[in-house]
């Protein structure tokens, strides 16, 4: 009499084994297929074409740093001054635009460097605009490393753009 009651208990206890190792398997493929077919986050065409346009004028602007330069150490404050107000004005601009368009995890590195950039602008400007010829050297030194440092957020494929054409 025993055995009968044992047989189906272990019956059940065998299908209820099936369905949790059943249970156990779908979840388990569940959860290791998503890593897979995902692809990494990229910037859209639209965007690295705007972002494309934006380096273009940003790039420009740095190209003149050798200009500034010369300015900057023969103390001439009023076209130091114009080619800040001048062919300069727009970076803050063109880097915002750029900034809108990077990834979401590029952004807040990307508007800190372009800060950075904007306020040494803004020192060198007061700097000849008080024509204090220490000030301005030290000035220029920051705003020549802030724009290297804001070119390397840049997406290489804007600034292979830049250079192709």
């Amino acid at each position: 009499m025993a055995a009968q009651l044992v047989s189906p208990f272990r019956q059940a206890l065998r299908r209820l084994a099936l369905v949790a190792l059943a249970v156990v398997l779908s979840f388990g493929l569940v959860a290791c297929d998503g890593g897979q077919t995902r692809k990494p986050p990229s910037i859209s065409p639209a965007d690295m074409a705007i972002i494309q346009r934006q380096a273009e004028g940003f790039l420009a602007a740095k190209d003149r740093l050798p200009e500034l330069a010369s300015l900057v150490n023969e103390r001439n404050w009023i076209f130091t001054r114009n080619l800040i107000h001048g062919p300069m004005q727009e970076v803050g601009r063109e880097m915002l635009y750029i900034n809108q368009r990077l990834l979401p995890a590029d952004r807040a590195e990307a508007s800190a460097r372009a800060s950075q950039l904007k306020s040494a602008l803004a020192e060198l400007d007061e700097a000849a605009r008080l024509q204090d010829g220490e000030r301005l050297r030290k000035g220029y030194i920051k705003v020549a490393s802030s724009f290297g440092s804001y070119a390397e957020v840049l997406p290489a494929a804007a600034l292979a753009s830049g250079s192709e054409a």
